[in-house]
């Protein structure tokens, strides 16, 4: 019976790319498939003490292609085989929604990290697996890459991210920090509080990259998450976090984009877990998180929304402007239903010095009547940039 389950199966895998056009695309078989042949082999090798023959099929290709379906892997003798000693530590997969030109530096980035790297897909879809001994690096370039999810990360049990072989002590294991920009002294007190070490960014006056590596330093930890929650911060953390690797300091940086992404990731922060168990969840709760912030307009300007003039209200949703109004509560209300019609489960509130007290009591308000199983927490951000961020998970 395991005999017939084998070949049955074998048989069906080389059908796979026939049967779904985005294999017959990407000119390879179905995975689950392949891993499901990988079992039954296993359970006709304990059985009977026989190897079954040859490698599990895969299928009659090469299959046509689109010319937007790429692959790039590293030749491998044998795909059953474990990770060879030494080799890396752990097998990273995921899904990534991503451009074609940014999927090349990726490739390129990537293959830097570490080996058996498989990039396959196509329109904007790619499916990425590679063996690396820094997880968090390659979730990282994926995050800069473009959105990745189903992350999924294997340890093989071969030693230690830090090098091969390597045992790590439990004081490296709890020897951990967040640094995070904020916008304001309320969110500064809130990170301090979660255990963080708070860098503040007044308007108009971000953080130097300078500023970055001091605070890293400050922290005095070996393993350290960097969240810049800023856009526009983006390479100057980039900046810091080689400096201080090149220290000796493991740094993860998050790509946040606003402090509301970053509290998602300092909610799910568990010191105790491994350094790039703990990236990657806080890579997908930041990424799970949609922004928005309302402003008012200094200046006239064109915008998304159309032409706005000096003293008007801003919606701002994913970094750009969505909503033009003149009263701010109401444009608040504007930006939090649009953000709502695509659904979730926790509205973040982070109210600046400038916006009206019952601002949030409206905004609740509205969660509450209109969203059912939606929950809201306020926070107060004190004197920031923007009079209110607006998180979404």
């Amino acid at each position: 019976m395991a005999r017939a389950a084998y070949e049955g199966a074998r048989t069906a895998l080389a059908e796979t790319p026939d049967r779904l056009d985005v294999l017959r695309q990407a000119g390879v078989v179905d995975a689950g498939g392949r891993g499901l042949v990988t079992v039954l082999a296993a359970l006709v090798e304990s059985l009977t003490g026989e190897t079954p023959r040859g490698p599990a099929a895969r299928g009659p290709g090469p299959y046509p292609r689109t010319e937007a379906a790429h692959t790039v892997a590293a030749p491998c003798a044998d795909d059953d085989a474990p990770p060879r000693p030494g080799g890396p530590a752990f097998e990273v997969i995921y899904l990534l929604e991503a451009e074609d030109a940014s999927v090349a530096r990726l490739r390129e980035r990537l293959d830097a990290l570490g080996d058996s790297l498989v990039v396959v897909g196509g329109d904007g879809l790619w499916n990425v697996h590679v063996h690396v001994d820094d997880a968090g690096a390659a979730v990282e370039a994926g995050v800069e890459a473009g959105r990745p999810y189903r992350i999924r990360i294997t340890h093989f049990g071969i030693g230690d991210a830090h090098a091969p072989g390597a045992e790590r002590t439990p004081a490296e294991r709890v020897q951990r920090a967040v640094v995070a920009v904020v916008p304001g002294e309320g969110l500064a007190a809130l990170c301090t509080e979660a255990g963080a070490t708070a860098v503040l960014a007044r308007p108009g006056e971000p953080p130097a990259s300078g500023e970055l590596v001091q605070a890293v330093r400050r922290a005095h930890a070996r393993e350290v998450v960097l969240l810049p929650n800023d856009a526009e911060l983006r390479h100057t953390a980039a900046a810091a976090a080689e400096q201080v690797r090149a220290e000796g300091v493991r740094v993860a940086l998050i790509p946040t984009r606003s402090a509301v992404q970053g509290i998602a990731a300092l909610a799910v922060h568990e010191p105790q877990r491994r350094f790039d168990e703990d990236v990657v969840a806080m890579t997908s709760a930041a990424g799970a998180t949609r922004y928005a912030e309302v402003t008012v307009a200094e200046r006239q300007s064109w915008t998304m929304a159309g032409i706005c003039q000096a003293g008007d209200v801003l919606g701002l949703v994913d970094g750009d402007v969505a909503v033009i109004g003149q009263d701010l509560t109401e444009t608040a209300l504007a930006v939090l239903d649009r953000m709502l019609a695509a659904g979730g489960e926790l509205v973040t509130l982070v109210v600046g010095d400038g916006a009206p007290e019952s601002v949030a009591e409206r905004l609740q308000a509205r969660v509450r009547e209109a969203y059912l199983a939606v929950d809201t927490v306020v926070h107060h951000g004190g004197r920031q940039g923007s009079v209110l961020l607006i998180g979404v998970e």
